[in-house]
């Protein structure tokens, strides 16, 4: 699979935003547009597409909307080489993780110090889902919080799997994840194998339309994309839920909540929990046969 790699250059000016805001609402924007992962740069952030999904004029209007008047975003578009792309990920690791002093999130590179009830070995291999950003750190505490004992979890936009191993590893009895991506896919098989959890989860490639033909239910459903996907997929994550299910999800910015509670509640969903992490929030909701 082929992608392109655009290079986003920020300019703050004399606008006075924070870099790290801007980039946080590229990589927003730009998910919405297609995008699949991002790195920060010294002066910016990259971000990755698949050669097939990438449209010109959507990330234009993407970049058009981001609300930060005086602040000029360029950007270069080239093809990222399979090797190049393949290494950087395998060759890079991250600092451990940890959520709510239970759990510890980290690669085989910087293992963690002290004991936790659970831990997680994660091999990011271009899939999303590492814990060190907010919303999957808020995902799992979320979920962990959860009495997952013998329950059924679907993971939707798996990435990495790194939601499923966790659902597992705190008592979950199967998972199921699907993603468009088919490096994410066998990436997050690839991390059940090294958390010993395999013969528990199942990836899937495809979007939330393989929802559709199927007859399996789930106690548990979770969600970390982006807003609009939310908004689409809402109703298949509603109609794979069992009559006493929970959706978690996240992916978006505190000022999209009131949105995505009004399509929840119009689809029998009523919110149960809502945190937040700087600008991200995370809502859980319960389906209204549980109330």
């Amino acid at each position: 699979m082929r992608y392109y790699e655009v290079d986003f250059k920020i300019t703050t000016g004399t606008s006075g935003a924070d870099i790290q805001d801007v980039r946080d609402l590229i990589a927003a924007f730009a998910g919405e547009a297609g995008f699949e992962t991002f790195e920060e740069t010294d002066n910016g952030i990259k971000g990755y597409i698949q050669t097939s999904m990438y449209d010109e004029e959507a990330l234009k209007q993407a970049i058009d909307n981001i609300p930060m008047e005086g602040t000029d975003i360029t950007y270069n578009v080239k093809e990222a080489e399979y090797k190049d792309w393949n290494e950087q990920w395998e060759n890079e690791g991250f600092m451990p993780v940890t959520i709510a002093d239970k759990c510890v999130i980290h690669d085989g590179r910087h293992l963690p110090e002290g004991n936790f009830d659970i831990s997680i070995e994660i091999d990011a291999r271009m899939a999303f889902g590492t814990g060190t950003h907010e919303t999957t750190r808020m995902m799992v505490a979320t979920l962990l919080a959860e009495d997952l004992t013998g329950k059924s979890v679907l993971d939707c936009g798996c990435g990495t799997g790194i939601l499923g191993i966790a659902a597992l590893k705190g008592g979950a009895a199967k998972t199921v994840g699907y993603d468009i991506d088919e490096w994410s896919v066998d990436n997050a098989r690839h991390n059940a194998v090294i958390n010993n959890v395999d013969d528990k989860f199942k990836s899937i490639l495809g979007d939330a339309s393989v929802l559709d033909d199927t007859d399996m239910k789930f106690d548990i459903v979770v969600a970390n994309i982006n807003r609009n996907i939310l908004l689409n997929d809402m109703e298949r994550f509603r109609s794979v839920m069992k009559d006493d299910g929970e959706l978690i999800m996240s992916g978006f910015y505190k000022e999209d909540t009131d949105t995505l509670k009004t399509k929840g509640k119009s689809i029998g969903l009523t919110p149960k929990q809502e945190k937040n992490d700087g600008d991200w929030a995370c809502i859980s909701f319960i389906s209204d046969n549980k109330r």
